[in-house]
């Protein structure tokens, strides 16, 4: 039978989160999109499959920057964070997160290595989209 739970993708402002939902709708995945401080109650209501944590404009380094609340990463489900998300799941856990050398945007490859699942099936170069100014630099254990 179908797994009829959603990947939820938690939006922290990116211009591309509908573009997120769409793609895992395309593969035949319930989707559906959620600001970043939606209460973790409400999301773990949607018993998810999984969530996905947008991009978006901010820092981790900022003042006022969108945070998201431990307990969304407690909620045993894979997150995959993009850009701002992957940044902020970084900072949170303990990992270190730092000014890139210059700002990055636009076209960019992705060369997918070693073992990793969330790559399974993916052979060759992959084109994606960057916009950024940090970049994580050291991964939390």
């Amino acid at each position: 039978m179908e797994d009829k739970r959603p990947i939820i993708v938690l939006d922290f402002g990116a211009q591309y989160s509908q573009l997120i939902a769409r793609r895992v709708r395309e593969c035949h995945v319930y989707s559906l999109i959620l600001p970043y401080n939606v209460p973790t109650d409400r999301i773990a209501g949607f018993n998810p499959q999984g969530l996905i944590l947008s991009g978006g404009p901010a820092s981790v380094h900022e003042p006022g920057s969108p945070q998201l609340d431990n307990s969304v990463l407690e909620l045993g489900v894979p997150i995959l964070g993009i850009c701002y998300g992957l940044q902020l799941i970084t900072h949170m856990l303990g990992g270190t997160v730092a000014p890139a050398d210059r700002r990055e945007y636009g076209r960019a490859l992705l060369r997918p290595s070693g073992n990793s699942n969330l790559f399974a099936g993916i052979e060759g170069e992959l084109t994606v989209w960057m916009s950024h100014g940090d970049r994580a630099e050291t991964l939390p254990e």
